[in-house]
């Protein structure tokens, strides 16, 4: 059973054959699926994903990209969805320093607004973090959202940084880019964090995998990130499937 625990399902390069691509997945053998929300409608629209399958669960935020749009108001509705029983996790939201798309005042102000939501309710949540680490490390524990579970998804970052999220109780996840030719620094991630703190995720339809770099990513790829990940610890595939999906499951309390 392999678990990606981060598909953006509702994006629009997915409009035309979004059921087919969830057959794909179940029948390569992904089992359980996390959609994020990255605004206001993406969110709404993983909520009404996740209700139309058993296997496939929602997260509810917004991206660091959108939050120049975001008001007072959008915080009262993210808290009323997560009554909703298929939303397990407060994301996506961080800092994205590399695009700035949105003021960096505002990304930061609505980043520690998301997470203070996030531990008030005692909910997990799923971490964007570009170019901004220093930024994302230092309000991770201003907030003290580790106390609630943690994830950096996709994560970029130095094995430095890694051992220090895990010092914390907060989990590393890999994506695509763990399987790129001029990784290194993931791969080393990768084999040196140990497998109890590690999940796996596509950011679908973003960072395909190798051998489908450059296409279109889905779920059925997240095997080549487990594969990755198996080849750098030198462990058997299905060690990585089986605890990869059960970190996951703890964080989001499936």
């Amino acid at each position: 059973m392999y678990f990606d625990s981060h598909a953006h399902l509702g994006d629009i390069k997915f409009k035309d054959d979004q059921a087919q691509t969830i057959q794909r997945a179940l029948d390569a053998g992904i089992s359980l699926t996390l959609n994020p929300g990255a605004d206001m409608e993406s969110s709404a629209k993983a909520m009404k994903l996740a209700a139309q399958y058993d296997h496939i669960y929602a997260a509810v935020g917004i991206h660091p990209h959108d939050v120049k749009d975001m008001k007072a108001g959008d915080l009262d509705q993210l808290e009323a969805w997560t009554k909703d029983p298929k939303v397990m996790a407060i994301g996506e939201i961080g800092l994205d320093y590399h695009y700035n798309f949105s003021p960096k005042e505002d990304q930061l102000k609505w980043f520690q607004a998301q997470l203070e939501l996030a531990h008030r309710l005692g909910m997990p949540v799923i971490i964007h973090d570009r170019e901004a680490h220093g930024d994302v490390f230092d309000i991770i524990e201003k907030t003290k959202v580790a106390e609630t579970g943690c994830v950096m998804h996709c994560f970029s970052g130095s094995v430095e940084m890694a051992r220090e999220y895990v010092k914390r109780g907060i989990y590393i996840s890999l994506a695509g880019p763990v399987t790129f030719h001029n990784a290194r620094k993931t791969r080393e991630v990768a084999a040196d964090i140990p497998l109890e703190w590690l999940m796996i995720e596509t950011d679908c339809p973003y960072l395909a995998p190798v051998p489908y770099r450059g296409k279109r990513n889905e779920p059925a790829y997240v095997i080549k990130v487990a594969e990755a990940i198996a080849a750098a610890k030198q462990i058997p595939l299905e060690d990585v499937a089986h605890t990869t999906a059960e970190n996951a499951k703890r964080l989001f309390r499936i």
